[in-house]
């Protein structure tokens, strides 16, 4: 909470367009006064375009104790403040009890033009949809042409008409793709102006540089003037003495003019009082190297809020605590804001890491195989810029080519999907998540107060948004020299030319353990190959004695032929060659053929060299190499394919299935009963068997009569739920005897009073499981898998992240190993896999609808060519707190909020 916020009041802090920070909270009576204020304080074409006429002094009264004052029955309101100042409000009325609300926003006159009120609208969308508004109306001026403007980018499906002198705004509330890329522009555009002074400042303070080398604030300001920072440079501390060339000052508040950027250094306990002298001399970023915060422990984490809260109040964004620093290899910033041992050299790989010992890692290898970098930042503690903030910083960033990133946690899992994915279409974008092993995570939860998440979630979560998932640093760097330096291959075929037939061997080995392909060579192509090789099919071997000519004439006959879409070289050097002079004659054949990537492995060369107009990333062995093609040739795969649309199927009623999932949890929360499960699935279009409940034996061999020998006996105790296990499940039943015989122990294995289920018995080609599982932070989760004979053989399942596209749900059956049984394996009947995919899409609708949907497990469901139907459901509804939303513009939340 800002100091303006009062006790009980959610606040969200959120970026303007200029990059400053408001706070977005409901308006509460106390607020009385500021509002008030806010409307005597306006200009008079202000209140005109607001009240269509210039307001008395009843009017704004009466505003003001409607907005202080609401029913919260039919009245939304919210406020928008800037440190100690009210900026804005916005308002909506509910008509009556339709799902309709008339909206109202007013922004203070000197903070037009700053998205003020398009963030207010936005939040007030979101509060409006989750009291069940779909649509906000309102009036206009015709010459409030900003008013006008905020309405038609709030919404793709906005509407407007002139009548009667004002201009009728209708915004339909909803989830739609282009709504949401509007949202995600403007958040985008915020950020880098939020984050312009972090990472390039005008000018620099470091608090807390000494006079003693080796203190991490004087190696921070020695790192900054020796990496040629070209703007004003202040040291401060205790007597004020001048540092490594800079000018010393006793206090931030004696600095002859505010700094952009202001770097601490000082013990934890100071750390807040030297924020505050940045904050009250304008500051607008900070580097806190400190630690002894949130990796403490609870006090540490209440200090650290503390700090995120004064920052925010002022505007200023911060990176750490607990970090090594931040580096921008710009020419024209010049900025090595860190106390790391090495400062990268320049390119095109930014980087994010909350471990700093992962930083120097990566400034050490970039160092050493000349894999530039465009930014570094150490997020540290993460209590304010996070990954999010610089996924959306890089996204337009012109210097960085591919992103690289080492988390321990995630804040808003869902927010960083959308960004991520929309960033992984215009840029490479690797990512490393530690905490796999059971000692992975609790390293990483002492190191940083990382929150762990499951791994198939996270796998799943960067398969889908095309992450390049890599196991280890070392991965992670080798696949990033590539991405930076090589276009993207055009496929999955490589060509090995090389000079060493046992390296060349390993590579084709390791290549088709990668899933890439050495297909052989055309006749022409062999040919021309044949005349300077050894071998003249894929692997070329050129033989140790190959001279630099043979190696271009091999090279261009492999491009020329488009034969491969990626070249692995593999050069040993001995006495008898000169790789460099072998380089120099493959160069002008490459620079010929500028869209083919190009790696090699070479001993005594440099890990990097230029070759031609590239540079050429250079491997120690076959294996990585091949994995780093391998990694480019998966990611452009998947940039390849469509995106997809959001899933909308036909003849879903949301609010009939809300109706019922109200019902069922006003009864009881936990595993529903089949009947009532049945009927919520149904408001979906997902058809389960129809069971009828029996109480006792008698019961049970009439209820088979009218269903129809064989049947299935099942406990219908929604709580037992491995049934196969207990023997809460009898199948084959053929009469009547076989029922009377077999409802006891089926019963039994259930909770007393609940009976069985007696279902006709289905069979069909193949047994499917799919269900859904809902988590707080990463949302929900589509699940699907083979069952029956199938599981125990394949172990095989597939998961998507909600909200899926149309493309998804066949990505998904595809990408099972068993995906062959589904389209006629050895003659048998192909599955229905068109309604399989309409199955997953109706679960994937009703798991972004309903997150009281916390599992769902249709098993087994049984597909076959005229289509499929699950034969058991089980159903568990709980309760839903507080998650984070994947759209909705806000800064990663002060735990202590």
């Amino acid at each position: 909470m800002t100091p303006n916020t009062p006790a009980g009041a959610p606040a969200v802090d959120a970026l303007t367009s200029d990059g400053g920070v408001v706070s977005i909270r409901p308006i509460v009576p106390a607020d009385r006064a500021a509002v008030t204020a806010l409307y005597a304080n306006a200009s008079g074409e202000n209140l005109r375009l607001r009240f269509f006429a210039r307001p008395g002094s009843g009017t704004l009264t009466a505003e003001a104790d409607r907005l202080c004052f609401p029913d919260p029955r039919h009245t939304i309101a919210i406020l928008a403040h800037e440190g100690d100042d009210l900026v804005g409000v916005a308002s909506c009325e509910r008509l009556g009890e339709e799902p309709r609300a008339e909206f109202a926003v007013f922004v203070a006159d000197r903070h037009h033009g700053r998205g003020i009120g398009t963030l207010l609208l936005e939040h007030l969308s979101v509060r409006a949809r989750h009291q069940g508004i779909t649509e906000l109306i309102g009036e206009v001026l015709p010459g409030n042409r900003d008013m006008l403007r905020v309405a038609r980018d709030l919404s793709s499906r906005a509407d407007s008409h002139f009548d009667r002198g004002v201009v009728d705004v209708s915004l339909r509330l909803g989830d739609d793709e282009q709504t949401f890329d509007a949202v995600d522009r403007r958040d985008r555009i915020a950020e880098r102006a939020s984050l312009r002074p972090l990472l390039c400042p005008d000018s620099v303070a470091v608090a807390g540089a000494g006079r003693l080398p080796g203190g991490v604030g004087h190696e921070t300001l020695r790192a900054l003037r020796e990496f040629g920072f070209p703007g004003a440079l202040y040291a401060v501390n205790r007597t004020g003495t001048p540092i490594c060339g800079a000018p010393g000052y006793r206090s931030l508040r004696d600095l002859p003019s505010p700094v952009d950027l202001l770097v601490i250094a000082v013990p934890a306990d100071q750390v807040p009082a030297v924020l505050a002298d940045g904050a009250a001399t304008g500051v607008r970023a900070a580097v806190i190297l400190s630690a002894g915060f949130g990796e403490t422990g609870p006090a540490g984490q209440r200090r650290q809020d503390d700090l995120v809260r004064l920052a925010r109040s002022h505007g200023i964004r911060l990176a750490g605590p607990n970090c090594i620093g931040v580096i921008n290899t710009d020419p024209a910033v010049r900025l090595n804001a860190s106390f790391a041992p090495a400062s990268p050299p320049p390119g095109g790989l930014a980087v994010a890491t909350q471990s700093g010992a992962v930083a120097v890692a990566v400034m050490e290898h970039a160092g050493r195989t000349g894999c530039g970098v465009s930014t570094l930042v150490s997020l540290g503690n993460k209590a304010d810029v996070s990954g999010n903030d610089l996924i959306a910083y890089w996204h337009d960033d012109p210097a960085t080519r591919a992103v690289a990133l080492y988390l321990e946690s995630f804040g808003n899992p869902r927010k960083f999907a959308r960004t991520v994915r929309q960033l992984a279409r215009r840029k490479p974008v690797l990512a490393i998540k530690s905490g796999r092993s059971d000692a992975g995570r609790r390293a990483g939860a002492s190191h940083t107060a990382a929150a762990a998440a499951p791994a198939a979630t996270v796998d799943t979560l960067f398969a889908q948004a095309g992450v390049i998932r890599t196991e280890a640093l070392g991965e992670m760097l080798d696949a990033a020299r590539l991405l930076t330096g090589q276009p993207l291959p055009a496929g999955s075929r490589l060509a090995v030319v090389g000079n060493a037939g046992g390296l060349n061997v390993l590579a084709a080995d390791a290549a088709e353990a990668r899933g890439l392909r050495v297909p052989p060579l055309a006749d022409d192509v062999r040919r021309r190959v044949s005349a300077q090789a050894a071998s003249g099919d894929n692997p070329i071997d050129l033989g140790a004695g190959a001279t630099p000519e043979a190696f271009a004439a091999a090279v261009a006959a492999v491009a020329d032929g488009d034969a491969a879409d990626m070249l692995l070289l593999v050069l040993v050097g001995t006495r008898a060659n000169r790789p460099a002079e072998i380089l120099a004659a493959v160069a002008p054949v490459l620079d010929r053929h500028p869209g083919l990537p190009v790696a090699a492995v070479l001993t005594g060369v440099r890990p990097t060299c230029r070759i031609g107009s590239r540079d050429l990333p250079v491997y120690e062995f076959p294996e990585q190499a091949v994995r780093a093609l391998a990694h480019a040739s998966s990611y452009a795969a998947w940039r390849r394919e469509p995106p997809g649309r959001h899933a909308d199927p036909d003849g879903i009623d949301p609010a009939a299935a809300g109706e019922a999932i109200a019902t069922a949890m006003s009864a009881t929360d936990g595993w529903q009963p089949y009947e009532r499960t049945a009927e919520i699935l149904a408001t979906y279009g997902i058809t389960i068997l129809p069971a009828t409940s029996a109480a006792d034996a008698g019961a049970a061999v009439r209820a088979a009569a009218r269903a129809g020998y064989p049947v299935v006996l099942k406990s219908a105790d929604p709580q037992l739920v491995h049934k196969s296990d207990t023997g809460g499940v009898r199948v084959g039943l053929a009469g009547a005897d076989q029922v009377r015989s077999a409802f006891a122990g089926v019963a039994a294995a259930g909770r007393p009073g609940y009976g069985v289920l007696v279902q006709h018995q289905r069979h069909a080609p193949v047994e499917l499981v799919a269900g859904l599982v809902h988590d707080p932070l990463f949302g929900s989760l589509v699940l699907l898998g083979l069952g029956g004979v199938h599981t125990d053989l394949l172990g095989d399942r597939s998961l998507r992240l909600v909200p899926m596209t149309d493309l998804d749900a066949g990505r998904m059956w595809r990408s099972l190993r068993g995906a062959p049984l589904l389209t006629g394996y050895r003659g048998g009947p192909p599955v229905d896999t068109a309604a399989l995919e309409d199955l997953l899409l109706r679960l994937s609708r009703l798991a972004e609808d309903h997150p009281q949907v916390a599992e769902l497990d249709l098993n087994p469901v049984l597909a076959g060519p005229d289509g499929l139907v699950a034969v058991d459901a089980k159903l568990r509804l709980a309760p839903v707190g507080p998650e984070p939303d994947p759209v909705l513009r806000g800064l990663r939340p002060a735990s202590g909020r």
